[in-house]
């Protein structure tokens, strides 16, 4: 087993797994940027290392800088969490070639699977349903044109090289497919350094249904039942949960025996997730496979009971599979929703800017699994999420409740948050009935407005609630400034 770990990530992924690292004896090793010095993963690492300008390419991107640190530091593994490198193949083959684990699936399968035709073509011969379109890239308009009559409208273009909603339109006629074309090949030029694209019959109104899956060294493959993450907006998920509302034993076996069939097909290794969409006539298709640990993957910890950075962890050091299909169950009902620091006032658009005051729900069946803390500067560098909040109960009603009260309970201040978006998600109609497909904001709350009514009169008991309690301890305390920590530490002896 590995004594000491890399983390090559910020924020809250980070401290999540030096959490899992303690628990399992294993010290652990932070990077950052100048703009992370003081960041939650840094002051909770045993070791941090600072990479370099707030720039991704010149910190968290920046291969030689991170290998370099692994062995300045004697980490024999590195973790890449989610994001940044986490599905570079070339990152994953750099580690091994210095002699580091890469914590993660090996790059060919990272490679294979990343290219989104590819990784269709892998699935069809490895008989996984994938959704009627391109088996291969392209880039001349008249080829897919014709590609798309065959096809027929509507169409989704996507690109080749990513994911994430880059590169990515859906045409409904002939007509529109030039400029489309044009415009997602270009956006995925950008983001991925790669114009190709491929198309897809477009589904009307599908489930977004992916499975856990873990698979060892040993050629144990397993999934750990499936998440539905329908609720996205602009293609991104910002609701996740456990069952799905639409899932039946049956197909649930299905879905599950597809999942594991994609992993033996591409040769996967580690956790990962198999991703499908669910047509409204039970059929489901292949989507894509993301070759790392899931930013929704606690509500699958949450209702199995299995820690899956440890198991991560397990694979990576060599370790067999100590699970097996047999072995896995669900017992209740869990829900994830991302906190980001944006503007639900402004369509969304980051949030940066200093954390005046946070304070963290708690409860039953409450986990939150979060990067920031009061006083911490959000940079506008990196991706604006900055907690993932869970929600745990017996059922789903009861679950929708608590997470509803749990996000009435979370206060952050200072920076913008979609928090009373999210509540008005879980308190709409739609949601409690389980209507949960992939158009749900568009259709349900396009245009959205929160009431800033209720803000407004949180933020003022907010404020009277610490004037009143600052007040009380100045007094006791017999100060005329604000205490110390020793001040209002107590009685207390060493």
């Amino acid at each position: 087993m590995f004594t000491k770990i890399l983390i090559a990530n910020r924020g809250e992924i980070a401290v999540r797994v030096m959490r899992t690292c303690r628990e399992m004896g294993i010290a652990t090793v932070a990077v950052y940027s100048e703009s992370d010095e003081k960041a939650a993963h840094v002051l909770a690492a045993d070791e941090a290392v600072l990479l370099g300008p707030s720039e991704v390419s010149k910190s968290y991107l920046a291969m030689e800088k991170i290998i370099a640190a692994a062995k300045s530091t004697g980490a024999e593994a590195i973790h890449p969490g989610y994001g940044f490198l986490s599905e570079n193949a070339e990152f994953a083959e750099y580690c091994r070639e210095n002699g580091i684990v890469f914590i993660g699936p090996s790059g060919r399968a990272i490679r294979d699977l990343g290219d989104k035709t590819r990784a269709r073509a892998i699935m069809e011969k490895g008989g996984v349903p994938i959704i009627p379109g391109t088996i291969t890239p392209e880039t001349d308009p008249d080829v897919l044109a014709r590609k798309a009559e065959e096809i027929g409208y509507p169409v989704v273009i996507k690109a080749s090289a990513g994911g994430g909603g880059k590169g990515m339109r859906t045409v409904n006629a002939s007509g529109d497919m030039r400029d489309a074309l044009l415009s997602a090949s270009s956006e995925a030029k950008n983001a991925f350094g790669n114009g190709a694209v491929y198309l897809e019959k477009y589904l009307k109104r599908p489930r977004h249904i992916e499975f856990q899956i873990l698979a060892d060294n040993h050629g144990h493959v397993i999934h750990l039942l499936e998440r539905e993450c329908s609720i996205q907006r602009r293609y991104q998920k910002i609701i996740e949960e456990t069952p799905s509302p639409a899932m039946t034993p049956a197909l649930r076996k299905k879905m599950g025996q597809a999942a594991i069939d994609a992993a033996k097909a591409a040769g996967y290794v580690n956790a990962g997730t198999v991703e499908f969409l669910l047509d409204q006539d039970g059929s489901f298709y292949f989507l894509e496979v993301n070759t790392r640990l899931q930013v929704e993957h606690p509500i699958t910890e949450m209702v199995t009971g299995i820690d899956l950075v440890r198991q991560q962890i397990l694979i990576a050091a060599g370790e067999p599979l100590s699970l097996t299909q047999d072995d896995i169950t669900a017992r209740g009902h869990a829900i994830e929703c991302r906190i980001y620091a944006e503007d639900p006032e402004n369509a969304f658009m980051p949030s940066p800017g200093k954390i005046s005051f946070l304070k963290e729900p708690t409860g039953p069946g409450i986990r939150n699994d979060c990067g920031v803390y009061s006083g911490f500067e959000v940079p506008m560098y990196y991706d604006p999420i900055l907690s993932k909040l869970i929600a745990f109960a017996e059922d789903r009603e009861k679950t929708i409740q608590r997470m509803i009260m749990a996000l009435e309970d979370y206060v952050i201040l200072g920076i913008r948050t979609p928090i009373p978006f999210l509540v008005d998600i879980l308190r709409s109609q739609a949601f409690a009935a389980g209507e949960t497909f992939t158009d749900f904001i568009p259709t349900h709350f396009a245009g959205w407005k929160p009431q800033s009514r209720n803000r407004h009169l949180a933020a003022i008991a907010f404020l009277a609630d610490m004037l009143t309690k600052k007040q009380a301890v100045v007094e006791a305390a017999g100060v005329s400034e604000m205490p110390t920590p020793w001040q209002t530490l107590g009685h207390w002896r060493n």
